[in-house]
């Protein structure tokens, strides 16, 4: 049987570059030859910390896998081949992956918010993933990126996806403020999405200076070090003594949640996107006295398009994050531990045909 690379968890820092059979599509799946991938931070996580979303004591229960995983679920790619009953695609076509599995027995799938059905899992975690030669994924994640947009580009539709629903959700209009706590990839592209959006004043958040200038580069208004005195009281000083229209929470910490609440309008919204790794405190008393509403949100939804029209067209130039593009073979030296002991990676791709 022919064989390929695959980027193997095995446990926490335990990541092997192996050599096993290449999957064959199933009735409604499609088999992609990946080009770019990238490294999210849940994949960062389950390098660090994991198991954490990798199903590993039981199987998970939309299609049984377990234990080694392939990762990867930010990936670009071309339709090698694809399965019985898959009338929409055809080999050769560009294409992206939106990661989510659906359970269609779950009422929130049939409402179309199929990010919030039960068992919520993702290529990459609870399935194998893009860090590979060949990825056989669910004919519905898979979305058609034009002739215009580069294989890079497109394996930033993913994380892009989230900060564009993340803006979404939070009901931003034209013209009013935004803070962002968290220069990662994920709070920068909440920074574009922001500024696509129509914000008039994007503050970004964060305590590496490398990353805090990568926000000024692509189009921050202001950068302040998360670890400045008084914070809340200079962001206030740059909306009119009020407070910024919208918090997004991308660092997901006790101090970036105390922040980014005191520097919120009354009448704001704050939207908590990082996975909070520990429960934080809040002041309930504090919300309801100054009307803040706090959101969550996961992932995104019925999204994909519009992200992949926004990158086309040059509204959110993402590939302004990527900071290193390396071979499948590097991924664990330069790839996972840069991001852990380097700030000044932001993004890191990996050239899967490298």
């Amino acid at each position: 049987m022919a064989t390929m690379k695959a980027a193997r968890w095995y446990a926490a820092k335990d990541i092997r570059v192996e050599t096993i059979d290449i999957p064959t599509p199933a009735k409604g799946q499609v088999k992609i030859a990946v080009q770019y991938a990238g490294i999210c931070g849940s994949d960062l996580h389950e390098y660090v910390h994991g198991p954490q979303l990798i199903p590993f004591d039981k199987p998970y229960p939309l299609n049984g896998h377990q234990g080694v995983t392939t990762l990867g679920h930010e990936f670009s790619g071309i339709i090698e081949e694809v399965g019985q009953g898959v009338t929409n695609l055809k080999k050769g076509d560009r294409v992206v992956v939106e990661p989510i599995y659906k359970n269609f027995d779950s009422p929130f799938v049939a409402s179309g918010e199929y990010n919030l059905g039960e068992h919520l899992g993702f290529i990459g975690l609870a399935g194998n993933g893009g860090f590979a030669n060949y990825v056989v994924v669910e004919d519905y994640m898979v979305h058609k990126i034009p002739d215009t947009m580069s294989f890079e580009q497109g394996a930033l539709v993913e994380p892009a996806a989230v900060a564009v629903y993340a803006v979404l959700q939070s009901g931003l209009k034209v013209g009013q403020t935004v803070l962002i706590s968290g220069a990662g990839p994920i709070g920068l592209l909440c920074a574009q999405a922001a500024l696509a959006a129509g914000a008039s004043t994007v503050i970004v958040t964060d305590v590496a200076q490398k990353r805090l200038e990568k926000a000024k580069e692509i189009g921050a208004t202001h950068v302040f070090n998360a670890t400045e005195d008084n914070l809340p009281a200079k962001i206030k000083e740059l909306t009119a003594g009020l407070g910024v229209n919208v918090f997004l929470d991308c660092a997901g910490v006790q101090a970036s949640y105390n922040t980014g609440i005191a520097s919120t309008r009354n009448g704001g919204t704050a939207v908590l996107v990082a996975l909070f790794g520990k429960p934080v405190q809040h002041n309930a008393l504090d919300q309801v006295l100054r009307e803040v509403t706090v959101k969550g949100v996961i992932a995104y939804r019925n999204i994909f398009p519009e992200v992949i029209n926004l990158i086309d067209s040059g509204r959110m130039q993402v590939e302004k994050l990527v900071t290193n593009k390396i071979a499948l073979d590097q991924i664990v030296d330069q790839g996972f531990e840069a991001l852990v002991s380097n700030p000044e990676q932001v993004k890191i791709l990996i050239d899967i045909n490298r």
